[in-house]
């Protein structure tokens, strides 16, 4: 048992120029104060007390030699030309050295700080300091230095040494065996004379005499409890539990495609029964098919004229090679048609009432397959040019917070925070291999149908050339790499979570939802989708937004006049180009004035005289509704001002995209189409998973957008495996609800491989 000695003295003087010195001198240190305290804040403020009690460093007796007389000399002294009478204290310390899962109460003062010493047991690796307090204020702060003289225990030197936090109502800090070759350290608690550290209210600027304040109550009332932390087993059953849970959805997806592979072989047998291919290379077929019409001039078009009867005949001639679908260095991805003719014919066909998938993928379909592989390999390269910094920049946080022993800096949930090397919470990290692992499923699944598309041409398979949803797979290639970088940013931010990074964790969000739209949208407008290099851009710029909300979103009301202006116009440019397939222009041939015109005219012949009935009734419901939804977003924010800026973008996104989802579900079960047991599967697992993740998720178990004191009072406990907390389970779920929400929009439209692109509606 180490025994302690406390000073206590106490002075009636108030003068300042004349302070009583008290120098305690022992066998291995000096300690040293003055008596009025003095402790300064903002503004210059001073707070002054005349009672001051210090606890003398212990010096644990030699085992060699046994308990043995410690001499400690105290000086006293003033150079004040006149008496001045103090009192002095000395006491040895009953509770001075803590022990494991024992809770122990004790009161501190800013003039009156303590600290107690705890050893390891044997038996012990890890322990977490758990402290609390039924008073948020007075701010103050929780400390774990090595044993060494002297102890920094003032508000101006005590985060000089060891790991420290602020603290409300809560702290807690883990400490490890190895971190201290003694086996033991000091728990030191200090007092802090102001508050605004902790988000308390920040004093007023004064001047003169009434800057000062004497003996200032703010004495709290703290209990400390050390507990053992978990043991290396359970790292491994966490690390087991992370990777087996997610490489089941493997064994899933190999089941799924078994399955598929033996209902495909029997489709197949059916077919051939009722299909017979002569020796001349005339196919007849009990359904009537549409002359396709020649390589390179139009994909997937259907002649209107002969669409109306009678058996067509599929001459081989007519079809493209068996190298289709390959791409070709002679070939360059263009936003130009092939056709010389179609550039006016478009523009009649997309204005059309009704239109149909073959009105929209009359482009040759090596030109635009190699146009959305750029999606792919634009997205590849982003995320490398982007993950390297920020993985840099995030190694720079996590080494600054354990050389300084700042744990303000990052905001962890500290109740479930698990180290791991020189990571200070290696759960939130492992969590995000969900991400990466179903990320990369995801890309197995798209090659796998990938290949089977290809295999289906070399075959000449009618049914891939008129017939279906244009097999695009460009998009889903992104998405799925999306989602791993996904993992990895997330997992970069978890490193050291704060206000700064956010926006790591956020980012490749904004190229999901994104992604996910244009795909939903490409589904039916394969022609006239945004190409990879427009649609980066304006990831890019939103990005850019991001960043200029988190350094001026906080207060400044004119970035939220520009962004919400902003928000509009882009909502209403948008709708414009999908209302009228991408044929609106703005100009006039023979001068400025003529794109007024045009606008005026459109206005009036679009918006007066059919307002009863617009000409495309569906997209018109849609994007009142989606303008209604953004319009609400900007007033929102112009309003409240979110501190949370990346978030409030995410919010933006997922709207639109929940939004067009939702829509095209209702628009395909209006046309009377089916949805297959797979999609219609993964979209209540979607929702069920979605729901269960946002439960998670609001969890609130820390918040940049307060001070770190005030955050680390949501910290709470563990909830699976004693390894996983609240936010961990949020990503596992997360996880899977993004890999379910892709196979939604992969398999949505699998009912229609078999109906003729002239019969497909576009909405």
């Amino acid at each position: 048992q180490v025994d302690a000695v406390r000073v206590y003295v106490n002075s009636s003087s108030e003068n300042l120029q004349y302070p009583v010195l008290f120098v305690v001198r022992q066998q291995k240190g000096v300690l040293s104060w003055q008596v009025p305290l003095i402790f300064r804040g903002l503004y210059q403020r001073t707070y002054n007390y005349q009672e001051v009690s210090r606890t003398l460093c212990p010096s644990e007796p030699a085992p060699e030699r046994g308990p043995s007389d410690q001499v400690i000399f105290v000086d006293v002294a003033s150079m004040a030309p006149f008496n001045i009478a103090y009192e002095l204290l000395i006491t040895r310390l009953e509770s001075f050295q803590l022990e494991t899962n024992k809770a122990f109460n004790f009161t501190a003062s800013p003039s009156q700080p303590q600290y107690f010493l705890y050893k390891f047991p044997e038996d012990v690796d890890s322990v977490i300091i758990k402290v609390v307090s039924d008073a948020v204020y007075p701010c103050s702060v929780v400390s774990v230095q090595d044993i060494v003289c002297p102890v920094y225990d003032l508000d101006h030197n005590v985060e000089f040494n060891g790991i420290y936090q602020s603290m409300t109502k809560q702290a807690a800090i883990t400490v490890q065996r190895k971190d201290f070759p003694g086996e033991q350290f000091f728990v030191v608690f200090v007092i802090k004379p102001e508050d605004y550290a902790c988000g308390g209210s920040v004093p007023s600027s004064m001047h003169g005499n009434v800057n000062r304040t004497w003996n200032l109550q703010r004495t709290k009332n703290l209990q400390v409890t050390i507990e053992p932390s978990i043991k290396k087993s359970v790292y491994i059953q966490a690390m087991f539990f992370s990777f087996l849970s997610f490489l089941s959805f493997y064994l899933g997806s190999v089941v799924v495609a078994f399955v598929h592979y033996i209902s495909t072989d029997m489709q197949l047998t059916v077919s051939f029964g009722s299909v017979s291919v002569s020796g001349s290379g005339i196919m007849t077929s009990s359904h009537p098919i549409t002359a396709s019409t020649p390589e390179g001039s139009s994909y997937g078009a259907i002649d209107e004229s002969s669409s109306s009867g009678g058996q067509q005949l599929c001459s081989p001639e007519l079809k493209p090679p068996a190298g289709y679908d390959t791409d070709s260095s002679v070939e360059e991805e263009s936003d130009f048609d092939t056709m010389p003719e179609i550039e006016s014919d478009k523009n009649v066909i997309r204005t059309k009432v009704f239109l149909y998938l073959s009105d929209l993928s009359r482009k040759d379909r090596r030109i635009v397959s190699k146009k959305y592989k750029i999606y792919f390999w634009n997205i590849i390269t982003i995320a490398v040019f982007y993950a390297l910094p920020v993985i840099q920049l995030v190694i720079t946080y996590q080494t600054v917070v354990n050389v300084t022993g700042n744990q303000d800096i990052c905001y962890y949930n500290f109740l479930c925070a698990h180290p791991l090397g020189v990571l200070s919470a290696f759960n939130n990290i492992l969590s995000n291999v969900g991400h990466m692992l179903l990320g990369f499923l995801f890309l197995l699944i798209v090659l796998r149908r990938n290949i089977l598309h290809r295999r289906a041409m070399e075959m000449k398979d009618i049914y891939t050339l008129d017939y279906g949803i244009p097999k695009h797979f460009g998009l889903f290639y992104a998405m799925g790499i999306a989602l791993m970088m996904e993992g990895v940013l997330s997992a970069c931010y978890h490193v050291c979570p704060n206000y700064s990074n956010f926006q790591f964790d956020t980012s490749f969000m904004y190229m999901i939802a994104g992604l996910c739209m244009l795909k939903l949208y490409q589904t039916r407008h394969p022609d006239i989708n945004a190409s990879a290099y427009s649609a980066y851009a304006s990831f890019a710029v939103v990005i850019c937004l991001a960043v200029l909300g988190v350094v001026f979103g906080k207060n400044d009301v004119w970035f939220w006049v520009i962004f919400s202006m902003i928000h509009v116009l882009a909502s209403l440019a948008l709708s414009t180009q999908i209302y009228y397939m991408g044929r609106f222009k703005i100009d006039g041939p023979d001068s400025d004035l003529g794109m007024f015109r045009r606008a005026a005219m459109v206005l009036y012949t679009d918006c007066i005289q059919q307002c009863s009935r617009p000409m495309y009734m569906d997209r018109m419901v849609l994007l009142i509704v989606g303008n209604l939804v953004n319009w609400s977003f900007a007033v929102f924010g112009l309003v409240y001002r979110p501190r949370d800026f990346a978030s409030y973008i995410l919010g933006i996104f997922i709207c639109n995209l929940l939004l067009y989802l939702a829509f095209y579900i209702i628009m395909k079960l209006r046309s009377s189409e089916k949805l297959l047991p797979i999609p219609l599967f993964c979209i209540v697992a979607t929702a069920v998973v979605w729901a269960a993740a946002l439960y998670f998720f609001f969890q609130n178990l820390s918040s940049w957008e307060e001070t770190p004191a005030e955050s680390r009072e949501k910290n709470r406990p563990c909830i699976l495996l004693g390894f996983f907390d609240d936010h961990d389970v949020w990503h596992f779920l997360s996880a899977a609800a993004l890999f379910f929400s892709f196979l939604v929009l992969l398999t949505l439209d699998d009912d229609l491989d078999t109906v003729r692109r002239d019969k497909i509606p576009v909405f």
